[in-house]
């Protein structure tokens, strides 16, 4: 079972470890009400692990969640971008839909958040630059393959916690508040020497965050 794996690879409080025991013994002589016990007492386990007072009173030792590979847990991308939703081409709109909807088969959540103009996107960054990874689409940044786009793209999502924030300027590009940003915590990256249009990259990042997800699971997508 999923919930007792967790606990032989993870380091857990001495607390739940003695109750993972438990479940491990029972599992061996489980019968079906048995195993129905099993299930339910190790998903409330689980869901012990990710809440930060312990859904049983019982906190989980920080480097719990922090050790869970990204997979294990459901990921979350978000692309900060000035301008409007429905401002671009309908076809750029459905290409970025498909590649969406696609990665959600890799436990992958990506989401666009609009700002109207560049105060709005500075503040988000701030905020999203307090919490964790974030990542600047800039021309001066470094352009990478596909290949290695998916190792730190798996990477920057484990040192997130399994967040990660990518950002988008508007026509004029990123605000020079911004880009100083990438001093601290965050990664200039550019997708090509070419110059697209905002709409467009989104929809080339989305396309290469799907090709990841594709190269890590091994498929034949990427060739």
């Amino acid at each position: 079972m999923f919930v007792i794996i967790l606990s032989m690879q993870y380091n857990l409080s001495p607390c739940c470890n003695e109750l993972f025991s438990f479940l491990r013994m029972l599992s061996h002589a489980a019968t079906d009400r048995l195993f129905l016990f099993v299930t339910l007492l190790g998903t409330f386990l689980l869901a012990d692990a990710f809440e930060p007072s312990g859904f049983f009173g019982v906190k989980m030792n920080s480097s719990f969640t922090k050790n869970i590979h990204p997979l294990v847990m459901g990921m979350k991308i978000k692309i900060r971008m000035v301008g409007r939703k429905n401002g671009g081409e309908k076809w750029l709109e459905d290409a970025y839909t498909m590649y969406k909807t696609r990665v959600r088969t890799s436990n992958i959540e990506v989401e666009t958040i609009w700002h109207k103009n560049d105060n709005e996107i500075i503040r988000g960054v701030e905020q999203d630059v307090s919490k964790g990874h974030s990542v600047l689409l800039d021309p001066r940044g470094k352009m990478k393959s596909s290949e290695q786009f998916c190792e730190d793209l798996y990477g920057w999502l484990n040192q997130g916690g399994s967040r990660l924030v990518f950002v988008l300027g508007g026509a004029d590009g990123l605000p020079p508040e911004i880009k100083s940003l990438s001093r601290r915590s965050s990664f200039l990256l550019s997708l090509s020497t070419m110059t697209f249009t905002h709409q467009f990259a989104r929809t080339v990042l989305v396309e290469q965050i799907y090709r990841a997800s594709e190269i890590k699971k091994g498929s034949g997508y990427h060739k």
